[in-house]
């Protein structure tokens, strides 16, 4: 008998080259012509479609988001169904997803940092959105809308891209200096965290070019060149993001590229006339109900907020920098951009305040 059952079995494995699923659902079976050819099977007599928007939508941080997604049936079903409900973040190579809610009916249950901040939009008919609020930096991706309906699965993708600018960032200690742990330390020390490879086409796209490799949040080690030259590349190579592929994470030190949004306060300049020095700029701000300003915020307050300013400031990593949003004559190179003075040890200077509205 075990001889016959093996045999039936290999018989099975060798003459079947249709897909076998083996979890929620089934959506193929084989018809009984012997062909070879598939034809879809719903159980429920309908096929489930899930819709979400094909465009990106668009937050900033601190503020609320809505992820549309509707589902309906072909041909259409009027009476009610028990429909599973399941959001997840998704990884920028698909490997992995973070789960977010889950929800059956009206009950439903957030996960990890997004416990308290989601939970299900269901105002419309058989509407699946997901609100998040406070939204945060690391928020920023792909999202899965699944409904699974029996035996049925069906999701599509919305892509929450923060509206946000991405910015080199080098420790006082020098060039190269960081290993991808500490890359997302300092980052995270301004304000801001370590940019994907997506945000970082997109600045480049705007027109960032940047000679020097830093690391960014999957691992890997790039940088953005808009105009070839012979330190960076060669002459020979398009226009384009440099990549070195994935770097040891402990070993392997270069600078890094960081990720900021917009900003929920205001960013302010504050002089002395024989200016400060970096601990009187601190308590500057604090006597104005302030804290001194990080680097990101400054870098996002030029680029939302318009700030322009030709005075040095102190920042809390211990920089001075100056935002020229409209380029003039004894404000720096003709474009517009974050000027720095890097990190004097000595000096007086004006200071940048950041203060929440």
């Amino acid at each position: 008998l075990s001889l016959l059952l093996e045999a039936a079995l290999l018989s099975l494995a060798s003459g079947s080259h249709h897909p076998f699923y083996n979890g929620f659902y089934y959506n193929h079976i084989m018809n009984d012509k012997g062909n070879g050819q598939e034809k879809v099977v719903y159980f429920n007599g309908a096929k489930l479609l899930v819709e979400t928007p094909k465009d990106p939508v668009y937050s900033f941080n601190g503020g609320n988001v809505t992820l549309p997604c509707y589902y309906h049936y072909e041909p259409d079903l009027e009476a009610k169904r028990k429909i599973r409900i399941k959001w997840s973040k998704l990884r920028d190579d698909y490997t992995k997803e973070q789960d977010v809610l889950v929800a059956i009916g009206k009950t439903y249950m957030a996960f990890g940092d997004f416990r308290g901040r989601a939970h299900l939009r269901q105002a419309g008919r058989r509407e699946a959105s997901l609100v998040v609020s406070d939204v945060r930096l690391q928020d920023d991706g792909k999202y899965r809308c699944e409904v699974i309906d029996g035996l049925e699965d069906e999701s599509d993708v919305v892509d929450l891209r923060l509206q946000g600018i991405v910015f080199p960032y080098q420790p006082p200690r020098g060039q190269y200096k960081l290993n991808f742990h500490e890359a997302e330390r300092v980052c995270q020390e301004q304000g801001a965290i370590l940019a994907t490879f997506n945000q970082l086409f997109q600045a480049w796209s705007e027109g960032l070019d940047w000679c020097n490799a830093g690391w960014l949040a999957d691992g890997t080690v790039q940088y953005p060149i808009r105009l070839p030259r012979k330190p960076c590349g060669g002459l020979q190579l398009a226009p384009g993001i440099r990549s070195y592929g994935p770097r040891h994470r402990y070993l392997h030190r270069f600078d890094a590229f960081c990720f900021s949004s917009a900003l929920k306060g205001e960013v302010f300049y504050l002089d002395h006339t024989a200016g400060m020095t970096l601990e009187e700029a601190k308590q500057s701000c604090q006597e104005a109900g302030a804290e001194i300003a990080r680097v990101g915020q400054l870098y996002s307050a030029w680029k939302f907020l318009g700030l322009d300013r030709c005075d040095a400031g102190w920042l809390a990593d211990g920089s001075v920098r100056y935002p020229i949003a409209k380029p003039r004559a004894n404000c720096g190179p003709p474009e517009p951009g974050v000027r720095s003075f890097g990190f004097p040890s000595k000096g007086r200077f004006g200071v940048f305040c950041y203060k929440e509205r």
